[in-house]
């Protein structure tokens, strides 16, 4: 189960993401841009933009975080599932933003659904792009002035503790798991598994690596294979390591608690 801590962060994110949407569209009102300046009063410029912001956060601040929190459990690098999300999340605000621009002010209508969509995919993409850089470089941990330490718990926020359920690479990253939450560190999955050495794990994917007390129960899906870990994480099981893996016991079901 998630931690309470873990929970109270989600509720900041998305008052935050929902205040700074509000200011946004405040901001766009008294600005008035794309014309509307020109067409509309500024009480009606206001809620229009107020609106849209709200939609765009609904849509990308809200399911972002979950669809990266699915994929990094996966192992699915954020090249292959980030396009396609933008695709699709950007249909809501672009057929909110249409219909009440239409409806405001008619005029807006000689502008295609194509061309609309595509304005709202550029956006998207950058805001989103924005979006995953600002969270990358909170979340990642500087090495600090002493690089001697390969442990990657020694670089990791009090807050996270020192327990470890998995490692999992992320470019030049690792993403350090812990009951407590997760944080990057800037060090090869190779290091970090060395830093590890007096932890029981085992790598079961070229980009994880996974504690033999965070193992919770094996998930088969056809061929694919995942260990599940406390917490509610799944490790990928690359298809090479399947059979080494059972034969040393790592696949077994895990014993009841």
């Amino acid at each position: 189960m998630e931690s309470t801590w873990l929970k109270d962060r989600r509720w900041r994110a998305a008052a935050t993401g929902f205040a700074v949407s509000t200011v946004v569209g405040l901001t766009l009102g008294a600005i008035g841009p794309f014309g509307s300046y020109l067409t509309g009063t500024l009480p009606v410029r206001t809620a229009y933009w107020v609106v849209c912001l709200w939609g765009g956060w609904l849509a990308f601040g809200v399911s972002l975080p979950i669809l990266t929190r699915w994929a990094n459990g996966r192992g699915v690098s954020a090249w292959l599932w980030t396009p396609p999300a933008i695709a699709v999340l950007t249909l809501l605000p672009a057929v909110l933003s249409r219909v009440l621009a239409v409806r405001l002010w008619p005029v807006v209508g000689q502008v295609g659904w194509l061309e609309w969509y595509g304005q709202g995919l550029v956006i998207s993409t950058l805001a989103t792009l924005g979006m995953l850089w600002a969270t990358r470089s909170r979340e990642a941990v500087p090495a600090g002035p002493d690089t001697s330490s390969a442990d990657p718990r020694d670089r990791l926020p009090p807050r996270l503790g020192r327990t470890v359920l998995c490692l999992q690479m992320e470019d030049h990253y690792v993403r350090v798991h812990t009951p407590q939450g997760s944080a990057l560190v800037l060090m090869s999955l190779s290091q970090a598994m060395a830093g590890l050495k007096d932890v029981e794990g085992v790598q079961t994917h070229r980009s994880w690596w996974v504690a033999r007390e965070a193992i919770a129960g094996v998930v088969e899906d056809g061929r694919k294979v995942r260990l599940r870990l406390t917490g509610g994480l799944e490790a990928p099981v690359s298809r090479a390591r399947i059979g080494a893996l059972r034969e040393e016991g790592w696949l077994a079901a895990a014993p009841a608690s």
